[in-house]
């Protein structure tokens, strides 16, 4: 037995699921902060692990299964699952993320120091830990990582180019359970109206580094097109196709008067090598015709060999190219192939064994910018993204979400882009093949975007930067520091508790 009522349990799973409405596309920032105040109540007056064990998944399922069910469309509808397994491991994909909330409920009931203590200090502590485990864990999902929710509104996002996403997501919880303390000290009003003062304060001091510019203008302004082809997932890949698809994108870049024209992720559907004889040199006098570059993603490589999921340029400048370093297990390679080998026989997902390119590549010099290029689901790593700046004068992202349907995750996956803007203080285009398709300025804010599921180009002109924001300096260095120096001191107050 937990020991854990049934409306307990149902309060943390409401909670965990009313989270999500916290982030893109709904943006109400302040239910995350809301969602935690009550979990972490629920868990600073649990004492048994096992209970506090069970809270933290309740809310973990809650959260997960309504935020990040969409794994069940790119399985069962676009990777040919049948939609019994699909449901099966999406639930179970959902039920292993939840175990990192549960974590956090099992750790805090195992401390021994006071209330005040365990709930203020300890369980934000803990909270943002887990959340960093979690964004590098076998490869890491960082995805709904709390901090995500405060950008671009919250005062809160004012705190992102010093201390990231993770730091963000700490002050959150810290925010979090301040608030849980004003609801559950009622007989203690002097310790209360602290607890009230501390989150002003917080709230005040991000609100005033929301004004901070971290990084200066750089060069000229640029025009830009972001070509959005909208090819359904299930034609994109079919050699019968694939010509008609070339035809399209090659139509819509002559159409896009700009400097630096981008296309999404594996816009064109074939290998490098194998584009039709004269296809190559026509997109170099595109890029050149308003002396800039067409930037363009395709694989490179070949099956006989080693395949890269890669962006490349065409136009003014020579040829270059960036290689995808951070791949998504089962949808770019297979982990453990002697073990998990059967997957691929399963999922009908076409070039699923990508190679790795090397971390340490160089910004793109096109278009008039040093590009950071980024592929899909890389701009989910910020620590990954500031390996290229403080070089880079503005960050490319370029996707193909269509694996994922009319669902939350092309906005959840924006609402990465612009954290990563804050957090570096550039600017990002993101080019998609269905959308978000979106210019985003250096304070995280979106611009411009085109609708999903729509054919378009979004043409703007954007700005390079050059400095480096804290972030950009030292990455999350100084906040992993700091919860190792607060981690040490909980474990000592701990320790001098035990009876």
């Amino acid at each position: 037995m937990t020991g854990v009522s049934v409306p307990r349990l149902l309060a943390s799973l409401a909670a965990g699921a009313l989270a999500v409405a916290g982030f893109a596309p709904f943006g109400y920032w302040p239910l995350p902060i809301l969602s935690l105040a009550l979990l972490f109540a629920l868990l600073a007056h649990t004492h048994a692990r096992r209970a506090g064990f069970v809270i933290g998944l309740a809310w973990g399922l809650g959260f997960f299964i309504a935020g990040v069910s969409w794994v069940f469309v790119s399985l069962s509808v676009y990777g040919g699952m049948p939609a019994w397994l699909a449901a099966l491991a999406t639930f179970l994909f959902c039920a292993v993320l939840a175990l990192f909330p549960a974590a956090v409920g099992a750790l805090q009931a195992r401390w021994k120091g006071g209330y005040a203590l365990r709930l203020t200090l300890l369980i934000p502590l803990l909270w943002a830990v887990a959340e960093w485990v979690r964004g590098w864990l076998f490869t890491g999902f960082p995805w709904l990582a709390a901090g995500y929710s405060q950008v671009p509104a919250s005062p809160l996002a004012g705190y992102a180019p010093l201390v990231g996403v993770y730091g963000v997501s700490f002050l959150l919880a810290l925010a979090a359970a301040l608030l849980a303390w004003i609801a559950t000290t009622r007989d203690r009003r002097a310790q209360r109206a602290w607890a009230a003062a501390a989150i002003a304060a917080l709230a005040v001091g991000g609100q005033a580094l929301r004004w901070v510019d971290w990084t200066t203008p750089d060069g000229a302004p640029t025009s830009v097109a972001l070509l959005q082809g909208n090819i359904p997932q299930d034609m994109k890949w079919r050699p019968e196709v694939a010509l008609a698809t070339l035809d399209v994108y090659a139509r819509m870049a002559a159409a896009s008067p700009a400097r630096l024209v981008v296309l999404p992720e594996t816009a064109l559907p074939l290998f490098e090598s194998e584009l039709p004889d004269g296809y190559a040199e026509a997109l170099v006098r595109l890029g050149r015709q308003h002396g800039g570059d067409l930037l363009t993603g395709l694989p490179t490589g070949s099956l006989a060999g080693a395949y890269y999921n890669s962006v490349v340029s065409f136009g003014s400048a020579p040829t270059q190219r960036y290689h995808k370093v951070h791949l998504v297990p089962f949808g770019e390679y297979i982990p453990l192939k002697a073990l998990w080998g059967w997957v691929i026989q399963v999922l009908h997902i076409p070039l699923s064994d990508f190679a790795r390119g090397d971390a340490n590549q160089v910004p793109l010099a096109i278009g008039g910018q040093r590009v950071a290029a980024n592929i899909c689901y890389e701009d989910a790593f910020g620590e990954e993204i500031i390996r290229q700046l403080p070089e880079a004068s503005v960050l490319v992202n370029v996707s193909n979400l269509a694996w994922f349907g009319d669902s939350f995750a092309p906005w959840q996956h924006a609402q990465m882009s612009q954290m990563r803007a804050l957090e570096t203080g550039r600017m990002m285009l993101r080019a998609t093949n269905t959308g978000v398709t979106a210019i985003i300025d250096a304070k995280g804010r979106m611009v411009a975007s085109l609708p999903l599921f729509t054919a378009g180009a979004l043409a703007g002109e954007i700005q390079g930067y050059a400095g480096s924001t804290p972030y950009v300096r030292w990455g999350n260095v100084p906040v992993l520091a700091l919860w190792g120096l607060l981690g040490a001191a909980l474990a000592v107050a701990g320790f001098r508790r035990r009876p």
